[in-house]
Formats: structure tokens, C-alpha cells, sequence
């Protein structure tokens, strides 16, 4: 990972990073490590949305470890962060799986779901330039058709990362969008789709159903298709953020998700407990409106900016 990523990523989590510090660093000057300083950084590993589950295997692992006093001196608080990390690895390790790997169909559908909100459009026009640096060719589709400003916004990403933008009538049908975009893309011999969905329909039931039908109607082209369906999730949300996944997991059936805006609020921690609770593949995360702001997660580097350590 690039040092001015990482430098990025932890100024990013820096306030997720502050409470869990502040726990830790509670125990400088103890000789051992008491049930007053686990129940504080059990606490703080919770109020950074690492959620309940977590943060009670995390401070598990603490206690059972022995750890070095070394000259009789008092307990190493980077020894802790070290191994509070390396817990925190263990549990994202498995979810890490880089989106822009084993693009195997041609052109390869990339479905965007979420809430409206939770950074979609602008997260097509980032992953658009990431293809476009891959020397691949991309076309945008708008199918949120219900929000004008959202495809006047996919409209300057596309012009800003050289992507054709296709888009329909303002409330118009927004599966017809996604599949003319695909079509459009199947007879220019274009190698990637990338569909902007809703977010805010009158009701969730409304949502899911027109998203499940976006997906039905895109199999007539490819039974494959869409070849991956991804969820972005505002990362300021915490734990509300289970939810949103569970829901459009139910619906679409999920292959991975995005959480972006991570520099916005404490709760970074919830990428963890996402990743404990539903196994789902984190492909990327994002930490500022720029274009390299949203870059390929990776767990371990992740895990260090979370506790505050260098890369």
C-alpha cells in the first residue's frame, strides 16, 4: 500500500483510532493488566462500533496473553496494539478481495446498491477511474432516474473519467436505463458497466423490488449478469449500517460492499464487525471526496490505522 495512502487511511480513522488509544493507553504504568482496564477497553472497543461480539473476543485475546514486563518495568502499551491489530487482522483477513480482480465476462456488470446518501454515485465515478487507469473501457448507467441531481452528478463523473453516461426520463423506468446501458455496452464492445441505483423509493418493499427486478431484467443478457452486487454503506451510519446490508443481502443477494466516508465520524470500527457478522467481501473503503480517496481495502493496513499504529 502507498505511504500517502496509509497516511490518508489513518488520518481517516483518526477519531475511531482515539478511542481505542485512550483505552490503551490506560494501562501504561500497570504491572499487569487488570479487570478495570480490560472493562475500559472493552467499552472503547464498542463506542468505535467494533460492536459487542467483537470487542468481547478482542479484550478475551488480551487477557489471556501474557505479556512481557521487560527489566520489571511496566507493561508495553505497543505490545497491546500490536496484538489488538493482529486480532482485528484475524477477523478481516478473509473478507479482503479486490474488485477489480477476476473480471472474467465481457462486459462485466457491476451493480451499486444503498440507501441514497451513502456515497453510490460518486463511488461509480471512482471506481470508473480505476478501470479507465486499467485501460478498460467503461459506461455509467443512471438508473437512479427518481433523483435528477444524482444523474446530473454521474453525468460530470463521466465526463471527468471519460466514461459514456447513460441515463432515461426523469422517473422513468430505471431497469429499462440499466439495460440499455448494458446492451449499449454488449454492441460497443466496452468492457465494463457500472449501474447507479436508487436509494429512496416510498418505501423499502419499493426499493428492493425494483432492484431485484433491475437484476432479473439484466440476466435476459447475460444469465450471469449482474456479475457482482455490490453495497455501499455510509460508514457514519455504525451499526445501523448492519441493517442496510442485511436487507439488500436478502434481496439482490450480495457479492461484496464499500464502506465510504470513514473520516467523517468514530465508528471505523464497524467495518469489523461487518466483516464478523456476514462474511461478505469488503472490496474498498473511503476516506474523502477526491478521486483517489476511495483505494482497494486492506485488512492489515486497516487494522493498523484502526488502533493507531504506523504502517
Amino acid at each position: 500500500m502507498a505511504l500517502n495512502w496509509f497516511k490518508k487511511l489513518k488520518s481517516g480513522l483518526s477519531k475511531s483510532a482515539s478511542k481505542v488509544e485512550g483505552a490503551i493507553a490506560s494501562i501504561t504504568g500497570k504491572k499487569t493488566v487488570d479487570q478495570e482496564t480490560l472493562d475500559n477497553i472493552e467499552e472503547q472497543l464498542i463506542l468505535a462500533d467494533l460492536g459487542i461480539e467483537v470487542a468481547a473476543r478482542i479484550t478475551k485475546k488480551i487477557k489471556d496473553q501474557k505479556f512481557e514486563i521487560k527489566d520489571k518495568k511496566e507493561i508495553n502499551q505497543l505490545d497491546i496494539s500490536t496484538t489488538l491489530a493482529s486480532e482485528i487482522e484475524q477477523i478481516l483477513i478473509p473478507c479482503e478481495k479486490n474488485l477489480y480482480e477476476d473480471i472474467s465476462s465481457s462486459p462485466h456488470v457491476l451493480f451499486l446498491a444503498g440507501v441514497n446518501g451513502s456515497g453510490k454515485t460518486t463511488t461509480a465515478g471512482k471506481i470508473a477511474e480505476q478501470f479507465r487507469l486499467q485501460n478498460k473501457s467503461v459506461i455509467l448507467a443512471a438508473s437512479d432516474t427518481f433523483r435528477a441531481a444524482a444523474v446530473e452528478q454521474l453525468k460530470t463523473w463521466g465526463n471527468r473519467v471519460g466514461a459514456e453516461v447513460v441515463f432515461g426520463t426523469d422517473g422513468g423506468d430505471s431497469a429499462a436505463v440499466a439495460y440499455k446501458a448494458f446492451q449499449l455496452a454488449k454492441d460497443k464492445g466496452v468492457d465494463i458497466v457500472i449501474i447507479d441505483t436508487a436509494g429512496r423509493l416510498q418505501n423499502k418493499k419499493d426499493l428492493m423490488e425494483e432492484l431485484t427486478k433491475t437484476c432479473r431484467v439484466l440476466s435476459k443478457l447475460d444469465p450471469n449478469a449482474p456479475h457482482q452486487k455490490v453495497v455501499v454503506l455510509d460508514g457514519t451510519v455504525g451499526q445501523n449500517a448492519h441493517s442496510q446490508l442485511k436487507s439488500f443481502d436478502e434481496a439482490i443477494g450480495l457479492t461484496g460492499m464499500i464502506i465510504t466516508k470513514l473520516d467523517g465520524s468514530a465508528k471505523g470500527g464497524v467495518v469489523v464487525s461487518l466483516a464478523e457478522k456476514f462474511k461478505i467481501p469488503i472490496h474498498a473503503v473511503g476516506v474523502g471526496e477526491g478521486l483517489d480517496d476511495l483505494q482497494s481495502f486492506e485488512a492489515v493496513s486497516f487494522s493498523k490505522a484502526l488502533v493507531g499504529l504506523d504502517d
